[in-house]
């Protein structure tokens, strides 16, 4: 019945004859399941035949896909990668060139990585050779997801048992390595005849004027193995959705943007940034977010509320995430956004970001944010009053209220420091102090390496507070620090050992744990 749902069978075309049967029929269906599957042993098992049902087996039979490259792309020869079932004969995979930011000195140099896609269910082997010479070192990150691989000559291969956004790094290469992005399998594909759809199939797109403007109530759905070349224009609009396992060209600023519009769902694609102001209902899932250029910010939140980021990857060349007030023409505070599953990688600037922008007449909140089980791969900031991977920075009136930063996993990073937490005028960004910071929670919160610079908790004066600030199961390279410590002096504070400066200005700044 899903099946013929996803294929356009009682789609929304008001209420057909067609419909209500098709809708008669799945209740009886759903009713009749609900009754069987209380019978035990062989009785469903013949149930289930006499039915004629078989898309349970297809469902759970394992799938692969790679899709073709457009020929007219370029494709990059510093990997070979290929893909298989096990069993299976290989699948070559094209290999797509990425920019990326490499700051060198005071100045930035825009290198060349590379990047591929699949869709899997099951189990995948993956076979990554490289091309440019012997391999003394080799890494697949997240370090967090442990996955194994084996080196043979210039050759890596690895299994996969789930969908993962990695980086495939050798000898120490940051800026000419695999992105390997392995896909659920689509569960819905959109009807390509619905007069509802804009679809586009493999291949390269040009779209006129550089824009494509999408209206209420339409799905765009861009296929794998098609470029988009244009920016997609998500603005004053409502039931919106744009899904797909293709790719909006990599020499597009801002692919995707949306503005003051409601309900929209963004999946699956590939483009330089995912922008959200002045929206409402907004879900942003397993987008691969990668840009280059100066201000060159992944996904911004401005002036929104009920946002979901949900399993993306985002590298970047300014902040991965943000959430500011007004700003750019939008106006208003945030509420309730939530990045989840996600795996963030910050060439410049920060990770996360919180709280720089706002309205100094007209002061905001941003409150009820929450980041949760995220992987942070890199932090690179020389600013020192600019630095932070988890940064709360409260400026232009701004008041940054209940926060929750959950199971987050920070790597060693190249510049920066671990958490920044200020209420701060700085007059590059800002027209005012911001008013508070309170009720952050940071709750196994790891970070492992030797780069991180001391840590800052600072208020600004006695009316412009830091205050209820939790740390609980915080570890550094292992170690868990908490008030009980059993080793720490007693004329010394708790976040003198995790290497944290809490300054003037500051109440309540708790370390805690729950477990050894």
């Amino acid at each position: 019945m899903n099946y013929l749902l996803n294929n356009g069978y009682g789609k929304q075309r008001g209420v057909s004859y067609h419909g209500r049967v098709l809708s008669s029929l799945i209740s009886s269906y759903n009713h009749f399941m609900n009754n069987l599957f209380n019978i035990k042993g062989c009785f469903v098992a013949i149930g289930l035949t006499l039915l004629g049902i078989q898309f349970s087996a297809a469902q759970t039979k394992p799938i692969l896909k790679a899709y073709p490259a457009p020929q007219s792309i370029p494709q990059n020869t510093d990997f070979t990668v290929k893909v298989r079932q096990p069993g299976q004969p290989w699948q070559d995979l094209p290999e797509y060139t990425v920019m990326v930011d490499c700051v060198k000195g005071l100045g930035h140099s825009v290198e060349k990585a590379s990047m591929v896609y699949f869709d899997f269910s099951g189990e995948v082997e993956v076979s990554v050779r490289f091309n440019k010479g012997a391999i003394s070192t080799s890494r697949i990150r997240p370090l967090s997801y442990n996955i194994p691989h084996t080196v043979s000559g210039r050759t890596i291969t690895f299994k996969l048992e789930k969908p993962a956004n990695l980086s495939v790094e050798v000898n120490g290469d940051l800026f000419h390595n695999l992105h390997l992005f392995a896909n659920p399998v689509e569960t819905f594909v959109p009807d390509s005849t619905d007069k509802n759809v804009v679809f586009f199939g493999p291949g390269l797109h040009e779209i006129p004027g550089g824009n494509l403007r999408v209206l209420s109530g339409k799905t765009v759905y861009v296929a794998g193995g098609a470029v988009l070349k244009g920016q997609i224009l998500i603005d004053k609009v409502e039931n919106v959705k744009v899904l797909g396992r293709g790719m909006i060209d990599h020499s597009i600023k801002g692919a995707i943007r949306i503005a003051n519009s409601k309900n929209v769902e963004i999946e699956g694609l590939f483009g330089t940034q995912c922008f959200t102001g002045g929206s409402e209902n907004v879900t942003i899932r397993n987008f691969k977010c990668m840009s280059y250029y100066k201000w060159g910010d992944g996904m911004n939140v401005i002036s929104s509320n009920n946002v979901l980021i949900d399993g993306v990857f985002n590298r970047n060349s300014d902040d991965c995430t943000t959430v500011y007030g007004t700003r750019l023409g939008f106006t208003g505070g945030c509420k309730n956004v939530t990045m989840r599953n996600s795996t963030l990688w910050a060439d410049v600037a920060h990770p996360i970001l919180v709280g720089t922008h706002g309205n100094t007449p007209k002061p905001e909140v941003l409150e009820d944010l929450s980041y949760i089980n995220i992987d942070i791969l890199d932090h690179k900031e020389q600013q020192v009053d600019y630095q932070g991977c988890l940064s709360l920075n409260a400026g232009d009136s701004n008041l940054i209220r209940n926060v929750r930063f959950e199971n987050i996993r920070i790597e060693d990073f190249r510049e920066g420091q671990l958490v920044n937490i200020r209420v701060f005028f700085n007059a590059k960004y800002c027209t005012s102090p911001g008013r508070g910071i309170e009720h952050v929670l940071f709750k196994n919160v790891s970070y492992n390496g030797t780069k991180a610079k001391p840590s800052i908790i600072l208020g600004y004066d006695e009316q412009r507070k830091v205050s209820n600030i939790v740390f609980e199961d915080l570890r550094i390279n292992g170690a868990l620090f908490s008030d009980d410590m059993p080793d720490k002096p007693a004329w010394f504070k708790t976040s003198d050992m995790a290497g944290m400066f809490v300054g003037d200005h500051v109440e309540g700044v708790v370390f805690r744990r729950t477990g050894k």
